[in-house]
């Protein structure tokens, strides 16, 4: 009876090994699935934010040209000469002299 008990002991002692076993392996490939998960959020966020760096640029350089084309536009302006600036009405003359041709 003796030897009955410790061979149904060991038994148990193996499948609940085996069980544990089972148990972490999940939890090991249940933390590398998070961590790649984690390194493809980590790598698609960088190209994002290397990707808004560049168009940060690019506007940054859009908005200094287009200061300059201001500024140069000022100096020639007459609407912004004009003795009769105060006049809320715009001369329709005057302002198509400012647009573009």
């Amino acid at each position: 009876a003796v030897v009955f008990q410790s061979h149904e002991e060991d038994d148990r002692k193996v499948r609940r090994r085996e069980k544990n076993r089972v148990a972490a392996q999940r939890s090991r490939k249940k933390q590398t699935q998070k961590a790649d998960k984690l390194h493809e959020e980590y790598e698609s966020l960088e190209q994002e934010n290397t990707s808004l760096k560049r168009e940060i640029g690019k506007l940054t350089d859009e908005m200094k040209h287009l200061s300059e084309v201001l500024k140069d536009h000022e100096k020639i302006c007459p609407l912004l000469h004009c003795t009769m600036n105060f006049v809320t009405i715009p001369r329709p003359d005057a302002l198509t002299s400012c647009l573009p041709r």
